[in-house]
């Protein structure tokens, strides 16, 4: 089945644009959590951050940066929730960031699901162990 947000970027589904440039298109979620309720995607069909290229991660979130800034202002909020799924949940296998406006009490409830804690020190510092070695095991850093 053929990307939707793919058709968006080509100009061949419709959608309510607010930003665009040579390598990003922004428009409005068609099921937004609030009025104003914008993804931003790259405009290479890539289906996870991890598949996102080094080289277009900065110019990517400053266009999310610019576009946190301007939904807060257009649609008169005190802030802004800005999130993207990997994988889990991602509706759309095409990468993504939900930049959602936010008022307090409106409604929406931390991250969305239950928080939880790590059961001692311990388990916290295996788990630390854990990322890091992945982090250099990967070459990036």
């Amino acid at each position: 089945m053929e990307c939707v947000f793919c058709r968006i970027v080509r100009g061949e589904a419709p959608a309510d644009r607010v930003y665009e440039d040579g390598s990003v298109v922004a428009f409005l979620d068609v099921r937004p959590l609030f009025e104003g309720h914008v993804l931003v995607v790259p405009r290479e069909h890539l289906p996870t951050l991890t598949d996102v290229p080094p080289e277009l991660l900065g110019p990517y979130y400053a266009v999310v940066r610019r576009l946190a800034g301007a939904v807060e202002a257009a649609m008169d909020a005190r802030g802004s929730f800005v999130a993207s799924n990997n994988r889990v949940s991602q509706s759309v296998p095409h990468f993504h960031t939900h930049v959602v406006p936010r008022r307090p009490r409106d409604g929406l409830r931390g991250f969305f699901w239950p928080r939880g804690q790590y059961r001692d020190a311990e388990r916290a510092a295996e788990v630390a162990a854990a990322v890091r070695a992945a982090v250099s095991a990967d070459g990036a850093g």
